[in-house]
């Protein structure tokens, strides 16, 4: 019963993703070239809503499901590698044309094609786990 709510809760999102566009190639092809600014008022309007419920969760130190407190950890320091990981994020988003979410509602959608997407960013997933050690980080 409890699977039930994070299943639609993906469908709710998948379909709002959807209707937004959000997972249209041609928005993200348009926003890569600077033509639209459609994905980056989703993006802007992503951004501010995790800033709002970051700074609600912190100031009212709210506790998760279990009634243990939410601690949300501080990043590490290190800029080179945000930058590279941005980069190589970045670069697959533009050549795939749909960043990790929609990837699964494409699929769901009927566009089988994206398979090779969802198999190539776990398999790039697997491989940074196996040389994640011989990072510099």
């Amino acid at each position: 019963m409890n699977l039930l709510r994070y299943i639609i809760v993906g469908f709710i999102f998948g379909i709002v993703l959807t209707k937004a566009e959000a997972v249209s190639w041609y928005r993200i092809y348009e926003m890569f070239q600077f033509q639209s600014f459609h994905m980056y008022g989703i993006i802007t309007v992503a951004i501010l809503t995790g800033l709002v419920g970051i700074q609600i969760i912190k100031r009212k130190q709210l506790k998760d499901i279990d009634g243990n407190p939410i601690v949300i950890q501080d990043k590490e320091k290190g800029n080179m590698r945000y930058w590279i990981g941005g980069i190589l994020f970045g670069l697959g988003w533009a050549m795939v044309g749909a960043c990790p979410g929609p990837i699964f509602i494409l699929l769901g959608a009927g566009f089988w094609s994206v398979g090779l997407v969802l198999f190539g960013a776990v398999f790039g997933t697997f491989l940074y786990g196996l040389v994640k050690d011989k990072l510099p980080h």
